[in-house]
């Protein structure tokens, strides 16, 4: 589209992403980011990976972390989350998403959650980077993904906990809010429906929401808008369309949008994960 670019601002810049064909629930992403920042963005899906080299400073669960090479990344589903590069030559980086179904359907178990978002661990991380890369390259060979897929989970496996996660209460709290923002992404939203869905008068609604997920609700409402977004192009469906069902002013708007959370336009991703 003319005037809106193809790429990152910077050509130090780069990012791609990757849907195996035969399993659905997952998605692999590899960067070398060095100038652009992130906006708060969601996967809802679990986000587990590897620093190679550099470090990365983001927000996440309303604390600052600092993540260098040798850490694990381990993020929860629907945890927002921010991004930019803390050393001169930015941080390269690989992540795997998985969404919730299909990692208990992988492991047999449920109840996942991690407690660190960054686990500071040279041997295990070397480990989790290759395995991410050998499942890039064995996405056309679906047997040989699905086992290396198992290998990546079993090697992350004694840092998850099992069962019901710190805070899980608080969070129901708001669950109705939630879903009232996911049946209307595609349109305005006020604080005082938002309020009502809750059963609190408008701004202590807005301040017990901010303090519960450390940002406001229309940072929620335009997460979750592009991780639709995400879920819409890898279907297929043309930017144009996307950005009427995700509320965006047109698909300009769209494209911005996308780009500061995910770091590539609607349409480059659309290419890479549709290949």
């Amino acid at each position: 589209m003319q005037g809106v670019p193809e790429q990152f601002e910077s050509p130090r810049d780069a990012a791609q992403f990757l849907h195996p064909p035969h399993r659905p629930g997952v998605e692999l992403y590899r960067a070398h980011i060095v100038r652009h920042a992130f906006d708060p963005h969601t996967h809802e899906a679990f986000g587990l990976g590897a620093i190679e080299s550099g470090a990365e400073r983001f927000r996440y669960a309303g604390a600052d972390h600092l993540a260098s090479a040798g850490s694990l990344v381990l993020m929860n589903p629907e945890a927002l989350h921010t991004g930019r590069a803390e050393t001169e030559d930015g941080w390269r980086y690989r992540m795997i998403y998985l969404d919730r179904a299909a990692l208990e359907e992988i492991t047999g178990e449920s109840g996942w959650w991690f407690a660190d978002a960054v686990r500071p661990d040279p041997t295990r991380a070397s480990r989790v980077t290759a395995l991410l890369d050998a499942l890039w390259h064995a996405r056309a060979e679906p047997l040989a993904f699905d086992g290396l897929l198992l290998q990546l989970l079993e090697t992350l496996r004694d840092h998850a906990h099992v069962g019901r996660p710190e805070g899980a209460e608080r969070t129901q709290r708001f669950g109705g809010v939630i879903d009232y923002l996911h049946a209307h992404l595609d349109q305005r939203v006020s604080l005082e429906s938002l309020a009502a869905v809750a059963g609190l008068s408008p701004f202590h609604f807005l301040r017990r929401f901010r303090d519960q997920y450390h940002v406001t609700p229309q940072q929620m409402l335009m997460a979750l808008r592009m991780h639709d977004a995400k879920r819409r192009l890898g279907a297929g469906e043309s930017p144009a369309d996307v950005a009427a069902a995700t509320g965006m002013a047109d698909q300009a708007h769209l494209t911005r949008a996308f780009a500061r959370r995910y770091g590539v336009t609607p349409a480059r991703y659309q290419r890479q994960v549709r290949g």
